[in-house]
């Protein structure tokens, strides 16, 4: 499949580095994939609609200002994307990453997940709906390298070492 980019959306918590080591993996591989994620910066995220649109005295009001910029974002480059990546972490609940995959889902994208073994239950309807769970970042860039070039993680290393 060459001459192609793949455009994939990550998704889901960000206060761990796991974007970093997939996008890490991603140059390391060589794999012609464009990543694309929501706005990570919490803050920004959660003010954006008032340092736009003006104060809310309302939290509810503010938040939504934000919530509703935010889905332009989210929706317009999950749309586009051609894999959504989800990570749900350990320590915060991912509502918006459970949105995401719903949303994901709805639209007939292909989905991995990524979260620790202790979620397993409570993602069991997401799982069921994805094309695969991981476990680790490294994983999903496995899976990429598999998708995009029929390329299992031991062929990888043999390539590499033969160049």
């Amino acid at each position: 499949m060459s001459g192609r980019s793949w455009k994939v959306y990550l998704s889901g918590e960000i206060h761990s580095d796991w974007r970093e080591r997939i996008a890490a993996g991603i140059a390391e591989a060589g794999l012609p994939v464009e990543l694309t994620a929501p706005v990570t910066v919490h803050a920004d995220s959660d003010d954006c609609g008032v340092a736009i649109f003006g104060d809310e005295p309302d939290k509810f009001w503010h938040d939504r200002k934000g919530a509703q910029l935010n889905a332009i974002r989210t929706s317009t480059l999950i749309s586009e994307a051609d894999v959504v990546v989800v990570r749900f972490g350990e320590q915060y609940k991912q509502w918006n990453a459970a949105f995401d995959a719903g949303y994901a889902a709805a639209l007939g994208k292909p989905m991995v997940t990524l979260h620790p073994t202790e979620h397993d239950h409570a993602l069991k309807e997401v799982d069921a709906a994805a094309s695969a769970v991981a476990r680790a970042p490294e994983q999903v860039v496995q899976a990429l390298a598999y998708v995009i070039r029929g390329q299992l993680p031991q062929q990888a290393a043999r390539d590499a070492a033969a160049e």
